[in-house]
């Protein structure tokens, strides 16, 4: 069972692990891989995670945005699935934003990809599509705030923006 009460439905144990079941309750990873560990005590780095996104109510470029949420935050927010989607626009509702949001799409060497390099299979592009060769400044991506589609904007604009 995960901390917040979730079922684990994917493992990534090492090899031999958990070895002491009965005696380490607690979880670790070394290597990339899932270890069973003894003691509370022990000192690990750790990392949290959440579905939610954090609206910045502030007005910036998409360059701006982007430090502002590696500086504060994780990342401009990736969008790799309807649930996902469904999730941000949920988190989006509650606050009064500009018309677009920044999210972490770029468009760069013909073609669009999220910041952290992955490509999704998901898509939620205006009517228009996806855009093949937008112009020159409209490089970055943005979610409409009211709907569930993404446009390519000018990367100057002044918008709020999400960030993981």
């Amino acid at each position: 069972m995960w901390s917040g009460g979730g079922e684990v439905k994917w493992f990534n144990w090492d090899v031999n692990q958990p070895n002491k079941v009965q005696i380490e309750q607690y979880g670790a990873m070394r290597n990339y891989k899932w270890h069973d560990v003894s003691s509370k005590n022990e000192n690990f780095h750790f990392f949290c995670y959440s579905e939610h996104v954090h609206v910045v109510m502030e007005q910036k470029t998409w360059e701006e945005a982007l430090e502002h949420c590696r500086e504060h935050y994780k990342d401009l927010a990736v969008i790799y699935s309807e649930k996902n989607m469904t999730t941000i626009q949920n988190d989006l509702n509650t606050e009064e934003t500009t018309e677009h949001v920044w999210i972490g799409l770029r468009f760069l060497a013909g073609d669009w990809f999220w910041l952290d390099g992955n490509k999704s299979e998901y898509e939620a592009w205006s009517s228009g599509g996806k855009p093949k060769c937008p112009g020159e400044k409209l490089a970055c991506g943005a979610l409409v705030s009211k709907g569930d589609v993404w446009e390519a904007r000018n990367c100057e604009e002044k918008l709020h923006f999400i960030c993981d």
